[in-house]
């Protein structure tokens, strides 16, 4: 099609091809956006603009739910886990929300659950809204009342051990034991953050101490560690739970207000308004702004009195959280990828201001997308400085017409770098040229092309491209993936310019130069325990789960969640490697069942064939293999599941629970859930009008269950 950005079509009017591509790139361009937010702390759109994407991204998948992939940013929670401390797994993942951003947003969370559940418009939804503070989420364990550690949300299933730091908080914040009874393990959710005020008094005494240390270094003193100045009380309250040493953080005016239920022994309520109240009777703060709200008509107004008062709160907040006051309601609905289906965050509008562009970068990443960046004169949007901006790709800077030198309309909402909205036409200087996009990668000269259909420009270079090499390394050793404490983005980038790290597997055989490494500047004499942690960093990483070494691979659109869902079907490294090499041939049974996996579907089984397809990188995941021990993926049933381990498809209509609810509930038993019958299927569930998928049980001799049959089974009778 036209240089047009196929981003611009109605999503209606895209054909199945055009979905495919666009779903592709979207995949690519919120996957740099994490990259750059969650390891980088470098955001480069906002919350709006991020949100925007995943949004287009579902209708897509809603109208092609063949093409749906598990690498979307739905899939996916949090930030990793900073180095320096210890990482402590939750009991329960910690996930993150949908957003709204208007009305019809809000309503069609609130029919969406109806549809779930079947309920019927006349009966009534219960809600609990709170305001969304902008803070650092914590989950704190308890067990026989007493507070045992507390850790931030990390990636969702894991994040930073705190504890020390939490433990400077006034009991009034954070109860060390829990008055009246208990269960006898329980982990409570909050949010740790700082009063408008007193982040104002810190950042003032901050910037006092600043300018003091810039006096000193300026007349030749010995300075002592450089000084953070805050640029909200977001990034103040994060950094101060965030310090190695307790004695500052105990300095710091945290405050906390406790607000879910994660892990527990016991339900200590029934409704979520419950919940709140039993907190506050164990000694926790509850966000008094916090409010039961019977109906749809009720939530629409906490949100318009939310806005309109947000300026005159003591803390800030970003947007308005509502939660289904029924939990079993809320059990019912589970989650799906990384939100759950029972709640929603309404987020505030963005903020903008103008500036100049200065210049605009060409940035190559780890899957040799070409990606665009703004260089802007300095400016203050929301009260954080801002320099740089996403303009995504080609087709974004055509479609506004974005030149050097023009004054530029900045939207900034939430902690983020803003995107550029518009133009300012009227100041655009004499002469300024539409900007030309490269035809070659900057970081190696190969040819970079644009495959048909698809926004995104990319370099050809492959393995032979340094800014695809350092990135893939990067990636492979970041927390969510390898996890190697130590190997981070300077020490990739030292190891692969010295020769001595071009692939993986040479990761693990970096001790093989540990003599000449201790001659380098930093890495020997008083620094040599350096490369002494790292090595047995390396070492520690030669046994991993099978989905975070699928996920390292840095395979397209391999995410998280989708390496979860390969790793849990195919079980072991050797059975996946098998399957994968035999899925390059067009329609192989291997092929056919990896497309039939329920959330992989035919275009991310394109993707893994022509990965396997290629001779280099079978022959470098075989070096991997005899250097790293992929874990067996782990069945999270109970062992006497009957559906453990089992493939089954739903087929038909049911009727005591809605079609994703029954595979969202086999799933949990342990199945792996498909959407075509093979002779691989192990049982077939039909409901009132099954076709041609009941036929083929049929023919095959396949294991039939009526919809009564599964429930009882399933232990749901």
């Amino acid at each position: 099609m036209s240089e047009t950005s196929l981003r611009s079509r109605a999503v209606e009017a895209l054909t199945e091809e055009e979905a495919s591509a666009e779903l592709a790139a979207l995949a690519a361009e919120i996957a740099h956006h994490d990259e750059a937010y969650h390891r980088q702390d470098a955001p480069e759109i906002t919350d709006a603009a991020y949100d925007a994407l995943v949004r287009r991204n579902r209708a897509i998948e809603a109208r092609f739910p063949d093409l749906i992939r598990e690498d979307s940013p739905s899939r996916k929670v949090g930030a990793e886990t900073a180095e320096g401390f210890a990482k402590l797994r939750h009991g329960v993942p910690m996930l993150s929300l949908d957003n709204a951003f208007g009305d019809s947003d809000f309503l069609e969370f609130t029919a969406s659950v109806r549809r779930f559940l079947r309920l019927g418009v006349e009966e009534p939804l219960a809600f609990v809204g709170e305001p969304k503070i902008d803070g650092l989420s914590i989950n704190l364990l308890y067990e026989d009342g007493v507070f045992i550690r507390g850790a931030t949300r990390g990636d969702g299933m894991e994040g930073e051990d705190v504890s020390r730091n939490l433990l400077t908080l006034p009991e009034s914040e954070l109860p060390r034991r829990l008055q009246g009874l208990a269960p006898a393990r329980i982990e409570i959710r909050g949010e740790v953050f700082m009063e408008k005020a007193d982040f104002l008094a810190y950042r003032a005494q901050q910037a006092q101490a600043a300018a003091e240390r810039e006096e000193r270094r300026r007349r030749g003193e010995k300075l002592g560690p450089a000084i953070v100045v805050p640029v909200n009380p977001r990034n103040a309250a994060a950094g101060s739970l965030r310090q190695l040493d307790p004695a500052i953080t105990a300095q710091r005016p945290l405050k906390l207000f406790a607000y879910a239920m994660g892990e527990a022994s016991a339900a200590p309520a029934e409704t979520h308004a419950g919940w709140l109240d039993q907190l506050r009777a164990w000694g926790f703060r509850v966000n008094p702004a916090s409010e039961t709200l019977e109906g749809e008509e009720a939530a629409l107004a906490f949100q318009k009195r939310m806005a309109e008062g947000r300026a005159a709160l003591p803390y800030d907040i970003d947007g308005v959280v509502y939660k289904l006051d029924r939990l079993d309601w809320q059990r019912r609905l589970g989650f799906v990828g990384r939100a759950p289906r029972w709640a929603i965050a309404w987020k505030f509008p963005a903020e903008q201001a103008e500036t100049v562009l200065l210049d605009i970068e060409i940035q190559v990443g780890r899957t040799g997308a070409l990606t665009p960046r703004a260089v802007m004169q300095p400016v203050g949007v929301g009260g954080v400085m801002v320099t740089h901006a996403s303009l995504h790709n080609e087709d974004e800077i055509a479609r506004k017409d974005v030149r050097i030198g023009d004054t530029v309309v900045l939207q900034r909402a939430g902690d983020v770098i803003p995107q550029i909205v518009s133009v300012v036409l009227e100041k655009r200087p004499p002469g300024a040229v539409p900007f030309v996009f490269p035809d070659r990668c900057p970081a190696c000269g190969s040819h970079a092309i644009r495959p048909n259909g698809e926004v995104v420009k990319r370099c050809t270079g492959g393995l032979i491209c340094p800014a695809q090499t350092v990135e893939r390394l990067i990636h492979f050793a970041r927390r969510n993936a390898m996890d190697i404490e130590g190997l981070g983005e300077e020490n990739i980038q030292a190891l692969h310019d010295a020769g001595l790290v071009k692939t993986p597997a040479e990761i693990f055989r970096i001790k093989d130069h540990a003599a000449t490494i201790r001659g380098w500047e930093g890495w020997g004499g008083k620094d040599a325990k350096r490369l002494t942690n790292l090595l047995a960093a390396i070492e520690a990483r030669r046994r991993v789960p099978l989905e975070r070494f699928i996920f390292a691979l840095g395979i397209r659109r391999i995410g998280e969640a989708n390496a979860k869902l390969l790793a849990r079907h195919y079980h072991s490294f050797a059975e996946w490697r098998a399957k994968m090499v035999a899925a390059t041939t067009i329609g192989s049974e291997a092929r056919e069942e990896l497309g039939s996996i329920q959330g992989i579907g035919p275009a991310i089984a394109t993707e893994l064939a022509e990965f396997f397809a290629e001779a280099r990188n079978r022959a470098a995941l075989d070096d991997l293999a005899r250097e790293v021990t992929p874990e067996d993926a782990v069945v999270a049933a109970a062992a006497d599941s009957p559906f453990a381990g089992k493939v089954i498809v739903f087929t038909g209509s049911l009727e005591a629970m809605s079609r994703d609810e029954a595979e969202a509930q086999a799933e949990r038993l342990g199945a792996k859930v498909t959407k075509s019958v093979s002779k691989k299927t192990d049982f077939v569930v039909v409901g009132a009008d099954a076709g041609s998928k009941a036929k083929k049980a049929a023919e095959l001799g396949l294991r039939v269950l009526t919809e009564t049959e599964w429930r009882e089974m399933a232990g749901l009778a």
